[in-house]
């Protein structure tokens, strides 16, 4: 039962980044079209895209080690453990998370912004943060010499307060960005974040 859930759970996950994806992908399109009529199509898109404050700049900013996080602890599960629901888990928060890095790391050139940093030092900074859920080098450490039953029970605890700091982040996000793609990853991240908090919480009993 647990494994079906998850297996929807992936599903759902993969479903929703190719929504993005080829939402992505037509806006592109038009933006390379020829005609006069696309050109104007493309020149307002491209306007709203370029709308931004200092909301988004702090989400795609602060987010991306958030991410980075995330995927290098979905990394750790490869040979640590043989639970398939782990396993299936930690393949669909890599599979989420890298590309949505991509992406912020685009849009903060696009708006002449500093790229993100990898200093998980940083987190601290951030006005709304007591840290959103991200993991000391300690934490990191210990779960490292972890495997087995002891590795899926702190892999999914942890994984779990790191969701919730993603979503309240996010949500910050959907009520002071005036980013439309950027408040569409948010609304996104807390959907698919929150329905994979409640599969680590059933896995966990």
């Amino acid at each position: 039962m647990r494994t079906k859930l998850v297996a929807a759970l992936a599903t759902a996950t993969v479903s929703a980044f190719l929504v993005a994806g080829c939402s992505s992908d037509s806006s592109s399109d038009s933006a390379t079209a020829g005609s006069s009529s696309s050109s104007a199509s493309s020149s307002a898109s491209a306007n709203a895209s370029a709308e931004f404050n200092d909301a988004d700049v702090m989400f795609a900013q602060m987010m991306y080690p958030h991410h980075e996080q995330a995927v290098e602890m979905a990394a750790m599960a490869e040979g640590r453990t043989d639970n398939p629901d782990v396993v299936a888990l930690a393949s669909a928060i890599e599979a989420a998370q890298q590309p949505e890095m991509d992406r912020m790391t685009a849009w903060l050139a696009e708006w002449g912004q500093p790229a993100p940093s990898s200093d998980m030092g940083e987190m601290s900074g951030m006005d709304h943060s007591s840290g959103m859920g991200m993991m000391s080098q300690q934490d990191m450490d210990a779960l490292t010499a972890l495997s087995g039953a002891e590795f899926d029970r702190q892999w999914l605890t942890m994984m779990i307060a790191h969701h919730t700091g993603a979503i309240e982040m996010a949500n910050v996000e959907i009520a002071d960005g005036s980013n439309a793609d950027a408040q569409e990853m948010a609304r996104t991240i807390v959907a698919t974040q929150q329905q994979e908090i409640d599969t680590m919480r059933a896995l966990l009993g």
